[in-house]
């Protein structure tokens, strides 16, 4: 029978582990055995999350960071190295969109989105890189991307999607002669708080038309109630994955037999949510 822990002894970083799929991804790799080391900017959700992870045997820390600063994000991927020894999983998580119209968007926001989804993911990529071959590791770096990236014309956001699956099928191919694996993780629409910089209207509509009771208010840029997701995902699993889908997608890809190599996942609910 498999191992309940097939991840037990080993090392794993998330970015943006602060809610959402990373989130879901630190507690499922923290459940599977790993050492999983949290970086996010929500010092007391992470610090929830260490708790499951603990309820679980696991065994985890957390970082409080702003991942466009390369500089900290690097330290932190070398001293999760150094101070276990080890790295053999970096998911590369962290991400913001701004869904505005390119002619009446703040070029700030591009900014953002730029160094969240594109720089930091590379500075993630190449500090795990070097600290997997310094250790000799058969690590996996795991860069969660999106469907936008399949779209022809996604916005601003989808943009820096396409990018993330350049740069990842690039590192694939530099790293063919490395125990090094790249998987590019594609989500469909799921329940996070991914939407807090959407209209506020529009997501009190959609929370409106679910119905079960008081609805929220939002202000935009303010991270979702669990709750509201919870909800949403329950009242709409047809057209909305929950985190956990996504984090059982990436566990499984990286306990595959060592000569199997999952380039790419697509992980979407049955039915596209059209906003």
């Amino acid at each position: 029978m498999p191992s309940e822990q097939p991840l037990a002894g080993q090392t794993a970083v998330v970015t943006g582990a602060s809610s959402g799929i990373g989130r879901a991804v630190a507690e499922t790799l923290g459940g599977a055995g790993a050492h999983v080391v949290l970086a996010g900017r929500t010092g007391d959700a992470m610090k929830q999350s260490v708790a499951e992870i603990e309820s679980r045997g696991g065994t985890a820390v957390t970082h409080v960071i702003d991942v466009r600063d390369t500089g900290r994000l690097r330290a932190l991927v070398d001293d999760a190295a150094s101070e276990t020894g080890r790295l053999d999983i970096m998911v590369n998580n962290a991400g913001v969109s701004f869904p505005e119209p390119i002619v009446d968007a703040d070029p700030e926001h591009w900014r953002t989105m730029l160094e969240t989804n594109v720089l930091a993911l590379l500075v993630g990529c190449q500090a795990a890189v070097r600290a997997m071959r310094a250790r000799s590791s058969a690590g996996h770096i795991v860069n969660i991307s999106s469907v936008a990236a399949l779209q022809p014309a996604p916005g601003v956001y989808g943009a820096t999607k396409h990018a993330v699956n350049a740069i990842s099928e690039s590192l694939r191919r530099e790293l063919l002669g490395d125990p090094i694996k790249v998987i590019t993780v594609m989500p469909g629409a799921i329940a996070t708080s991914f939407a807090r910089n959407f209209d506020p209207a529009l997501l009190e509509a959609l929370v409106s038309s679910m119905g079960g009771g008081d609805n929220p208010t939002f202000v935009q840029g303010e991270r979702l109630p669990d709750a509201v997701l919870e909800q949403a995902q329950q009242s709409m699993s047809d057209h909305l994955c929950a985190p956990t889908d996504v984090a059982e997608a990436v566990l499984w890809a990286v306990t595959r037999p060592q000569g199997v190599h999952l380039a790419e996942l697509v992980v979407r609910p049955n039915k596209d949510l059209n906003l």
